[in-house]
């Protein structure tokens, strides 16, 4: 649970003036994320979810078609991407009702790749290369690791907890992913950094949060982490420590 001044422990009295209301019992302090000229930067956390649902769709579309999977398990993997780690997320900072559910335009907007990308698909029968499904796949865990860690700041809580939260708000949509096209999720199987990468991005953002406030620099600083070093690990094949003898069986799908 945050921790409270002894000021907002106490209860205020009805109506005196000087007294801000008590606090629900479970209720987090909000420390709220600031745009230069002191606007909030709801807006902005906004942005970055929308683009982090569309990148983990494009990565969920992408991966279910080099499948072979029909429409629905395309509509199905694409979905459970899209939405998995801001679910998640949601669930672990009690928040209702659901990102996805508050703002139904996600839906749609996810629904719409899915179709518009299979009729295209269907139309001209390419076979999608692994790089675009590895490209969106770092660029959506750079803007949900920082805006999971950006919500769990602003409800006051603790850094580590920031740092988990933008963890799993950035891999667990891709877990998802991973589970349905029966493949050993790429956080477990990819030697090459990357949930490392999103609790790089996680305490980017609290750094910068903690020198600058939580400004939209704090954000892109985030975003920025956990995509830069994911897609440079990619191409300079950068490897977390592994078993001995297994670099052939743990090199990733191209």
């Amino acid at each position: 649970m945050p921790r409270e001044s002894l000021d907002e422990r106490a209860p205020a009295t009805a109506g005196a003036p000087g007294h801000a209301p008590a606090r629900r019992r479970g209720q987090a302090s909000r420390r709220g994320i600031r745009m230069n000229g002191g606007l909030p930067a709801g807006v902005l956390l906004s942005a970055i979810e929308v683009a982090g649902t569309l990148a983990f769709a494009l990565s969920g579309f992408i991966e279910a078609t080099r499948k072979r999977m029909d429409i629905v398990g395309v509509a199905a993997v694409t979905f459970f991407a899209a939405f998995g780690g801001g679910t998640l997320r949601d669930l672990l900072l009690d928040r209702r009702p659901f990102f996805w559910v508050m703002h139904s335009g996600y839906v749609w907007a996810v629904l719409a790749l899915v179709v518009v990308g299979w009729l295209w698909l269907h139309a001209a029968r390419p076979t999608p290369p692994a790089w675009p499904m590895l490209w969106a796949d770092a660029f959506g865990m750079g803007l949900f690791s920082a805006s999971g860690a950006g919500m769990a700041w602003e409800l006051g809580q603790p850094a580590i907890v920031c740092a988990l939260m933008g963890v799993v708000t950035g891999v667990f949509g891709g877990v998802m992913r991973d589970v349905l096209c029966n493949e050993v999720p790429a956080i477990f199987r990819d030697h090459r950094p990357y949930a490392v990468c999103s609790f790089a991005g996680a305490w980017a953002f609290l750094a910068v949060a903690g020198v600058l406030g939580a400004d939209w620099q704090a954000l892109v600083a985030g975003i920025v982490v956990t995509a830069g070093m994911r897609l440079v690990a990619l191409a300079r094949d950068w490897r977390v420590p592994g078993w001995a003898g297994d670099a052939d069986e743990q090199r990733p799908r191209e």
